[in-house]
């Protein structure tokens, strides 16, 4: 696995963009994405304002009932930051909602779950990988090493 370019956060009509799926949730709608994506609903670490970002479930355990999310643009991520900031969070995911707790996924584990996440959606892993400026020639060994560099979070259901 290298290291291409690793993009910044987007702006201006790509941060739109990605920002859309946000409206779909808002008309209760957010079942129609399934549990591939959760829509976060948090606190902005310096503001204390609410935000929203809509993120692509890397993991899912109905049991536990935890979601972990990957920060693609890296720990710069303004979601990222605000989550390690104030780690109470709301979720949805699907048609249930759900308060949670946001916690750091060590990169040892991190790798595995970016490994699992790449067996169950190979093709779907190796665009994002490049879209988030790795290069990966599809194997295992690539996919631990993107899950090394990548912030993974955790959203944990609230005791």
């Amino acid at each position: 696995m290298d290291v291409v370019d690793r993009p910044g956060p987007p702006t201006g009509a790509r941060r739109l963009l990605f920002r859309l799926p946000i409206w779909l949730y808002r008309a209760r709608l957010g079942a129609l994405l399934g549990r591939r994506f959760v829509l976060v609903h948090h606190l902005g670490r310096r503001s204390g304002r609410p935000r929203e970002v809509v993120l692509e479930v890397v993991h899912h355990d109905p049991v536990k009932g935890t979601v972990t999310v990957a920060s693609g643009f890296g720990p710069e991520s303004d979601w990222y930051r605000n989550l390690l900031a104030h780690p109470a969070a709301r979720i949805e995911l699907g048609a249930r909602r759900l308060d949670v707790r946001a916690i750091p996924v060590p990169p040892a584990e991190a790798e595995g779950v970016m490994l699992d996440y790449a067996r169950r959606h190979r093709r779907t892993a190796r665009r994002l990988a490049g879209f988030m400026g790795f290069a990966v020639d599809g194997s295992d060994d690539d996919f631990r090493a993107v899950g090394r560099k990548l912030p993974f979070v955790r959203l944990e259901p609230a005791t």
